[in-house]
């Protein structure tokens, strides 16, 4: 059963927020985050920055209580797929397929309960940063860890296609 009760639409609490280069002779600039922009329920606690190879996938996970704050800037660009799995979401069962990174330079918010997984599309290593409103595992790393995974489930619907 591979996606086939998701239906293609927008996410509820999920927002891309384009980013802009500010470029001149010495390079660019961009604003990854302004908390002028968004809620303060998710304002960064941490942040986070990974290295992905072409071709590789990282997900489909979710989160109870975090919520992500993607940035995609490049180098290489990212499909992101998005699965609504929150029951008592008006946009419950929905799914959204995005192409971010050096194209296309955006942050992107994941709420709690809404499945995410990327892959680097591109032929270049690339780089996501991420700043999420609660701390891996807690103050000083003491408490449960707060990811639901998918990705080694073989009877998972969320199938990254």
């Amino acid at each position: 059963m591979e996606n086939l009760n998701f239906k293609i639409g927008k996410i509820d609490g999920a927002a891309v927020i384009p980013i802009t280069k500010n470029i001149d002779e010495r390079g660019w600039l961009a604003e990854l985050y302004r908390a002028d922009e968004i809620d303060e329920s998710i304002f960064p606690k941490m942040a986070y920055v990974s290295l992905t190879n072409p071709g590789v996938k990282r997900g489909p996970h979710e989160h109870k209580t975090q919520t992500d704050y993607f940035c995609f800037i490049g180098p290489s660009n990212f499909k992101i797929i998005l699965w609504d799995n929150r029951k008592g979401s008006k946009t419950y069962m929905n799914k959204t397929v995005l192409f971010l990174g050096e194209d296309e330079p955006a942050s992107l918010i994941v709420p709690p309960g809404v499945v995410h997984a990327y892959k680097n599309i591109g032929l270049t290593k690339g780089i996501v940063i991420n700043a999420a409103n609660v701390l891996y595992a807690g103050y000083k790393k003491k408490e449960p860890i707060d990811e639901i995974r998918y990705e080694n489930d073989s009877e998972s619907i969320f199938k990254f296609n």
